[in-house]
């Protein structure tokens, strides 16, 4: 039985536990698979992953932990780092670029070694938009690059951001499996059917994977002290900007008032001075500093 704050059909991805469900577990390990070879559009053909340990420790005691969603590695040993950002953080990249540094590091050899690495993509799915794009695509992929040439520099550690918030496809206007994957996890929780558009074998596993019906007891648990935390959390962050935006209203109207009465202040200390009163008085008057009034 459906407990008593769960009311959708299927899960939410944007929580931990439904994330985690879908794209980290062995038993849907096809769903990962037809993602990532979606999300790359047949040049990085995954036929196969392997699970990684998802929590990483610096090689020093006093290093920083990084926990990750999703970390796992294709049949060549390159590494995939797979992550969903349900809000956005200050230092956001710095931690992605953080993050990439466990799996690079991790590929030192013992003895003797000539430093070659298998390549690392760090996917992030972002419920939120960069604050400095002014971009309108959603979909970023970025790598090191010469920044006299714009030639890529170094091909083997690629980062690649998805503005979940800017996809706005409707059914009818899905075309590739792209297409497919971002419309099924931007709205996945509030569906009640199947879209007709999304027929591939891959979406009955989907779907069968992400209907709550068909929980368990503990893992409906779970899932519902994962939408807890997460509608929680969203109700935060959007108090908060709510908050941000009442606070610059009321800072603009202070400075506009404000500058209001200081040009009203000067105007004032010009009649004044014309008629012939002191600078020492005037600034009495209008609260003018008088090194302000040098210029009448």
């Amino acid at each position: 039985m459906i407990g008593d704050t769960v009311r959708e059909r299927y899960i939410n991805p944007y929580t931990d536990f439904g994330f985690k469900k879908l794209f980290g577990t062995a038993m849907n390990k096809d769903l990962l698979i037809s993602f990532l070879n979606a999300l790359f559009s047949g040049r990085e053909v995954v036929r196969d992953i392997t699970y990684l340990n998802s929590e990483q420790l610096g090689s020093l005691e006093l290093d920083r932990k990084a926990v990750f969603d999703v970390y796992c590695e294709n049949e060549c040993g390159e590494k995939f780092l797979v992550e969903m950002q349900k809000g956005e953080q200050e230092f956001f990249k710095d931690r992605s670029i953080y993050y990439t540094t466990f799996p690079i590091r991790e590929q030192a050899r013992r003895g003797t070694w000539d430093y070659e690495l298998k390549a690392v993509y760090t996917v992030g799915i972002l419920n939120f938009t960069f604050s400095d794009s002014g971009r309108s695509d959603f979909k970023h992929e970025i790598k090191l690059l010469d920044t006299e040439t714009h030639e890529v520099f170094y091909d083997k550690l690629t980062f690649i951001y998805l503005e979940m918030p800017k996809f706005n496809k409707r059914e009818d206007q899905l075309v590739t499996m792209f297409d497919k994957w971002l419309f099924v996890l931007k709205n996945l929780s509030s569906l009640f059917e199947r879209p007709a558009a999304l027929q591939e074998r891959i979406f009955n596993r989907l779907f069968e994977a992400a209907e709550i019906a068909r929980f368990s007891p503990s893992e409906l648990s779970n899932y519902e002290e994962s939408l807890k935390n997460f509608r929680d959390m969203y109700s935060v962050i959007t108090t908060a900007e709510k908050k941000g935006h009442a606070e610059g209203l009321a800072e603009g109207l202070e400075k506009g008032l404000a500058e209001g009465a200081a040009r009203k202040a000067m105007e004032i200390a010009t009649s004044l001075k014309a008629a012939g009163l002191p600078v020492s008085e005037i600034a009495k008057l209008t609260g003018l500093a008088p090194e302000q009034l040098q210029s009448l």
